[in-house]
């Protein structure tokens, strides 16, 4: 590595001045017999690339006068030195190469077995990803105080990064024989993480949509911000431990939009490789483990057939994804037969086209192979690649990514794909924009087709007179910041321009009857009802449930829940009966985890406004519902309950709007907290 700064080398020798009586400099020594003692031998920096281009850098003469613009040469070295560079004896270059060399050979050994050396005490070794010459002490962490800076104003929060990333753990362990509140546990920490990363996602489309305008908040990688932020927080999972086999807290068939979000909860720790291993430097036994690999067909050798896969090694290819050379056995190829021999299993992650709002992929953990074979062979292009044989591990529930082929042919060919056991195509009549399937193979039971279908809840008359003032935005074209609306919102509106919840409040004022802004509008999203095809299943476990066709990314308005709203007089009666109805004010505030961004902003308060009195109405579903009434119960719930407004501003009788809390793949049931005890069925008896 060459030096940024023109220092004279002081290795090269000049040649010996022409009089002997006065010395040139203090680094030349004569004694009386007219020889020169030069000092030997020659020391370099060991040889390391710059992980980016150099700056070129310019000095100025009033900041470092030792330095002069028009001549490299220090200015405290004379013009005969200078030239004297230049006409160096050969015998004397050959000998300073030689301990060059040696010097070299000795600094490369010394770093390769850094970790080896230092164990005996005596050894310092520097790294050799450093730049310095000479060891410089570490900086002292910056304090949370002082990373959190500002952190009322979280757009620039976002945008402060530490320089300093912390690695990645060299300890391999397996996580077995964890109990059921551990496994719960896990879920719900993989959960808020999840969480957390979409919350911030969805923050930083925001700020950059504010900046570049609607639509345009894509190009900032929003998913590689949120990442950012979290690791500058330490919030990925799983960097303590290189886990092999399965995370804990993930589950087969578990989605996500993007490669940053398998690195933030430890499923696949590569940003763009396919192959995630440890390397042989951080190995116990000195050879690279592989853990996970990512199948997305991008190399044209790969065959995959779902319980087995042919999976081409990595390297050799070009910008365009085109083979261009011989692959070789290192790093992560190595590091899969490596795995095949000691007989570990990978994780495997799938990387299927898929049409939605985020991206035009998603990965599907497809749970845990074994490699059993490998082999060099010519590929289609006529270059050496490595190829591995992998077969699932028997045993394990369903692959997600045949999951997510079914419910697509579900969606398209619902008889073909399951000839028996549907009721009705569409529960609903029609009355929903999209059908609500009905599916029953286990029993003769067809309770949800004696019960009218109800789209949207009904509200006592005096709701639309008490508290509605019959005023509304101005918008033509469209909510824009700091309409009358979105002051109604605390001065910021509730959803992104795709419709997804920014943050859970209280209540939510959606654009009602007496705006002038279009259907289109931004604040206009859970009045428009259900958007994706739901099914409604019988079930061994929970009776009835709810399941959907499609793939419902987290924050995504889902439907409403509906019924007919009952005074608490009204209600006593219907209890007297024995009748059991819908209390909202049961509900846990799952809400307020939406958008919870407290570790990351020391400042955060849960929002408070706009503030909604106690709910003290209950809702009767003994004869009208709708698809939400079958949704089964759970202390950790995929789906949160959020108070929305929009035909009316009556605080007291708020609609009961569902979210996805996190992303849903296809045929994955859905739940809500109910605020009732574990111990109960797992929803209303009346909805059983």
């Amino acid at each position: 590595m060459g030096s940024l700064i023109p220092f004279q080398d002081l290795n090269l020798s000049p040649e010996p001045p022409q009089t002997t009586s006065v010395a040139t400099s203090s680094t030349v020594t004569t004694n009386s017999t007219g020889t020169i003692n030069f000092l030997t031998p020659k020391v370099e920096p060991k040889q390391e690339p710059f992980e980016e281009p150099a700056p070129a850098h310019t000095f100025n003469q009033r900041e470092n006068p030792r330095f002069s613009l028009s001549n490299s040469t220090p200015d405290y070295l004379s013009n005969t030195d200078a030239s004297a560079r230049s006409n160096i004896s050969s015998s004397t270059d050959d000998q300073n190469a030689l301990y060059s060399e040696y010097f070299r050979i000795s600094e490369l050994f010394r770093s390769a077995f850094a970790k080896r050396l230092k164990k005996y005490g005596d050894v310092e070794v520097l790294d050799p990803d450093s730049r310095a010459i000479v060891p410089v002490p570490e900086e002292p962490q910056p304090t949370s105080e002082a990373t959190l800076t500002n952190s009322s104003n979280p757009e620039r929060v976002l945008s402060v990064v530490s320089r300093r990333k912390a690695g990645r753990s060299s300890e391999l362990v397996r996580v077995t024989n964890l109990g059921i509140e551990d496994e719960r546990y896990f879920r719900d920490v993989v959960r808020r993480t999840r969480m957390m990363f979409d919350s911030l996602r969805i923050l930083v489309i925001v700020e950059e949509e504010k900046r570049a305008g609607p639509g345009n908040g894509r190009r900032a990688r929003p998913d590689a911000r949120a990442a950012a932020v979290m690791r500058d927080r330490g919030l990925w999972l799983n960097r303590d431990k290189r886990i092999v086999g399965a995370i804990p807290g993930i589950e087969i068939g578990d989605i996500f939009f993007f490669r940053m979000e398998l690195c933030a909860v430890g499923l696949h720790g590569q940003v763009q490789a396919g192959i995630d291993y440890l390397t042989a430097s951080q190995s116990s036994n000195g050879e690279p483990i592989a853990t996970s690999i990512v199948v997305s067909g991008g190399y044209e050798d790969d065959l995959d057939a779902g319980e087995s896969i042919i999976y081409t090694g990595h390297g050799g290819q070009d910008k365009f994804s085109r083979q261009c050379m011989h692959q070789k056995l290192e790093g992560g190829n190595l590091a899969l037969e490596r795995s095949m021999h000691y007989g570990i299993e990978v994780r495997v992650i799938r990387g299927i086209k898929y049409d939605n709002r985020v991206s035009g992929k998603v990965y599907v953990y497809d749970g845990l192979y074994k490699i059993h074979d490998c082999w060099f062979d010519v590929g289609k292009s006529g270059f050496g690649v490595y190829k591995y044989r992998l077969l699932r591990i028997d045993g394990q529930p369903e692959m997600g990514s045949s999951i997510l082929r079914f419910a697509e042919s579900l969606r398209t060919r619902p008889l073909s794909a399951r000839p028996v056991g549907y009721l009705t195509l569409d529960v609903s009549m029609k009355k929903e924009k999209v059908p609500v399937f009905l599916y029953n193979d286990i029993d003769s039971d067809h309770d949800p087709m004696y019960y009218d279908y109800l789209v949207n809840t009904v509200f006592p008359p005096y709701a639309f007179s008490q508290g509605s003032n019959g005023t509304g935005c101005q918008c033509v074209s469209g909510c824009v910041e700091g309409c009358f609306c979105a002051m109604k919102n605390g001065g910021d509106f509730a959803y992104d321009h795709s419709g997804l919840l920014l943050r859970g409040k209280p209540v939510i004022f959606e654009c009602g009857n007496f705006c002038q802004c279009p259907p289109t509008c931004r604040n206009r999203v859970s009045q428009h009802g259900l958007r994706n095809r739901l099914e409604i299943f019988r079930s061994r476990e929970t009776g009835w449930g709810v399941r959907s066709l499609d793939l419902i990314q987290a924050g995504s308005f889902i439907c409403e829940y509906t019924g007919v709203v009952l005074t608490r007089e009204q209600a006593q009666v219907f209890t007297m009966n024995g009748d059991t109805l819908i209390y909202p004010s049961r509900f846990s505030e799952r809400w307020a985890e939406w958008g919870d961004l407290s570790q990351i902003f020391a400042e955060y308060v849960r929002p408070s406004y706009p503030s909604v009195p106690p709910v003290d109405f209950a809702m009767d579903v003994s004869r009208m519902r709708n698809v939400a009434c079958y949704i089964s119960h759970s202390s950790s719930p995929n789906v949160l309950v959020q108070y929305v407004l929009y035909d009316h501003n009556n605080l007291m009788f708020p609609h009961l709007m569902l979210f996805a809390l996190e992303n849903i793949p296809p045929m994955r049931e859905l739940s809500i907290d109910y605020g009732v005890a574990d111990e109960w069925t797992g929803k209303l008896s009346i909805c059983n």
